[in-house]
């Protein structure tokens, strides 16, 4: 018999009954029933019962085990009686009576518990992340993860891909967030970088003659954390191909995260990829007030400006005559009361905005009736004219919002979500896919009328070359996005590969030429030299896996998260750095005042 297992915790079955087996794993939980020790032995497959008796050679040992010991147990499969049975569980039909018992390693008191489902701080759930790791949740969840990144690297290769690995160590490159900088020893004063992502290296490949290269990357950025993103580090799906087109990406791309979504999904509807809608930028922003909104939720905001315009409601009125202003609206199909439109004010203020226009629709007996203060100010004629816009009726309402659309959009479409939820409309058995096209390449800063680059700068214009001799703010990028149930999932563009149109590019955000092939001689050189057309994609491998889970915080389905301020509480990083690594590497640290 094997030193320590002859089957796993989820193996025996019914069948195995009569048999002597060898167990090893951790105690779950022990339970003492007059005399008689139950024991629910765990490993990574399973759990298997086992039980002891004072007729057992081990008894008394056994009374000494504890929570979390690591043990291996000898013993008789049996039966257990049919009303005992367990129908939860792989092993539920049998019982393993123990005749020999050996301690692999003892547990002190513990910090959390991993059996049952009590809830610990995240400090205490991270410093002690091996022992949070054991709970069965978080097994599942990782499981999961390795499940889908298998799946995706299968679904890739089908589709003729081959994965290539591009560097860890590089030169700093703007991405849009902070480099991690890595000091040279053997050339003081100078740094490398962690990659924010293998961005430059993959568009080389395409140079370099590969047609169509993926990756399970890490990437690297210093940013501040939230509920949906690493602090430090994180694992993207990346891709690149050449000689195509937008949709030739995206009809690569979709089959392969539909795929993922169906298979891991729990049987949640997911939509046929060539259903996915294009929604544009700026339409995205228009009726949800986002760039990756929640498709679940139907509701679609509109502008409604012309209703107010000129009306007895002065604050709209008065907004309106400014240049670059708006009114748009919020439908909310059944929140047609009181009550719920005075919530949805309350939390509109508690936004940091003075309140949330509304007019609400109500039965009178004689006929429908608008209410709300919204109402008595412009009067029926425009309330009508706006529930016909709308599309509402009795028990409807709308909630209204203005000013220039920059300010409020970001509000508009949490004012939109927190609508959706409170009314139930989000349909929360699907996975909403749609893709966000047409992303502007510039934007002007209205204080000092600079422009400068709002999205990727190594996107190719829509037009190429003649798009650049017009209003630098109407330049469209063959860039897009993949929302998903109010996340970014996917990120993209057809590349600029096209040095002539590059440095066009960049000289109209204010960089010269030499600014450029200096921050970016690698790639500018390289498109010298006979550069394809090409263009690709990065999916968030922890992001999806988290859609999956189920979860709310991506730090549920990363193996060894960093908290919310970075830090790694298990190996106590960042450290300060010992005296002599520094003075081999010609630093010093200025002290923090």
């Amino acid at each position: 018999m094997h030193v320590y297992r002859s089957h796993t915790c989820a193996a025996l079955t019914s069948g195995h009954v009569g048999d002597t087996v060898r167990l090893a794993g951790w105690v779950h939980r022990v339970r003492d029933h007059g005399g008689v020790l139950f024991i629910d032995l765990r490993d990574h497959y399973g759990v298997t019962q086992v039980l002891c008796d004072p007729d057992s050679p081990v008894f008394a040992e056994m009374e000494k085990v504890r929570s979390e010991w690591c043990i291996r147990i000898d013993g008789n499969v049996k039966a257990r009686d049919a009303s005992l049975v367990n129908e939860k569980i792989p092993t539920g039909e049998i019982e393993v009576f123990v005749r020999d018992l050996e301690v692999l390693g003892h547990a002190g008191e513990l910090p959390l518990m991993v059996f049952g489902d009590q809830e610990y701080p995240e400090e205490t759930r991270l410093t002690y992340r091996y022992l949070d790791l054991r709970r069965e949740k978080m097994q599942e969840n990782m499981k999961l993860r390795s499940d889908v990144v298998a799946s995706i690297r299968k679904r890739m290769w089908d589709q003729d891909f081959r994965e290539y690995q591009t560097p860890i160590i590089t030169a700093s490159s703007p991405e849009g967030a902070r480099d991690f900088l890595v000091p040279s020893r053997l050339h003081p004063g100078k740094f490398y970088a962690l990659p924010q992502a293998p961005q430059q290296f993959k568009q080389l490949l395409m140079v370099s003659g590969f047609d169509k290269y993926f990756q399970i990357a890490p990437c690297f950025r210093d940013e501040d954390p939230r509920a949906d993103r690493s602090p430090t580090d994180f694992y993207q799906l990346d891709m690149e191909m050449s000689f195509v087109t937008q949709q030739d990406v995206f009809d690569t791309v979709a089959p392969v995260l539909a795929g993922v979504f169906e298979e891991f999904g729990g049987g949640k509807k997911v939509d046929a990829p060539d259903t996915w809608e294009q929604i544009s930028y700026r339409d995205a922003a228009l009726w949800y007030g986002s760039d990756k909104p929640d498709l679940r939720n139907p509701i679609k905001m509109q502008v409604v400006s012309d209703h107010f315009r000129d009306s007895g409601f002065a604050i709209f009125a008065k907004l309106l005559e400014q240049d670059g202003t708006e009114i748009r609206a919020i439908p909310a199909p059944g929140g047609g009361s009181r009550k719920f439109c005075d919530r949805m004010n309350a939390w509109a203020q508690k936004e940091g905005l003075p309140g949330m226009g509304y007019i609400f629709w109500r039965d009178q007996g004689e006929g429908m009736e608008a209410a709300g203060p919204l109402a008595k100010n412009i009067g029926p004629e425009r309330t009508e004219a706006i529930r016909q816009q709308l599309g509402l009726g009795v028990g409807d309402a709308a909630f209204f919002l203005g000013g220039k659309p920059k300010t409020f959009e970001a509000v508009a479409g949490r004012a939109r979500n927190v609508i959706g939820e409170e009314l139930k409309l989000i349909d929360e058995d699907r996975f909403a896919f749609a893709w966000i096209v047409d992303f502007p390449i510039y934007e002007q800063d209205e204080e000092s009328g600079k422009i400068d680059f709002e999205h990727n700068p190594f996107s190719m214009p829509q037009g190429g070359m003649e798009a650049l001799e017009g209003d630098p703010l109407e330049v469209l990028g063959y860039q897009y996005d993949l929302a998903c149930n109010g996340y970014e999932l996917v990120s993209g563009a057809i590349r600029n590969h096209r040095p002539e149109i590059m440095f066009k590019a960049f000289e109209i955000a204010g960089y010269g030429k030499e600014e450029v092939e200096k921050r970016f001689g690698g790639m500018v050189n390289a498109f010298q030299y006979g550069a394809p057309p090409h263009g690709g994609c990065a999916a968030g491998i922890d992001r999806i896996v988290m859609l999956l889970a189920g979860e709310q915080n991506i730090r549920e389905v990363i193996l060894f998260p960093m908290n919310q301020r970075a830090e790694d509480l298990m190996m106590a990083a960042p450290s300060e750095p010992a005296s002599d690594q520094l003075m081999e590497l010609g630093l010093r640290v200025i002290p923090q005042e």
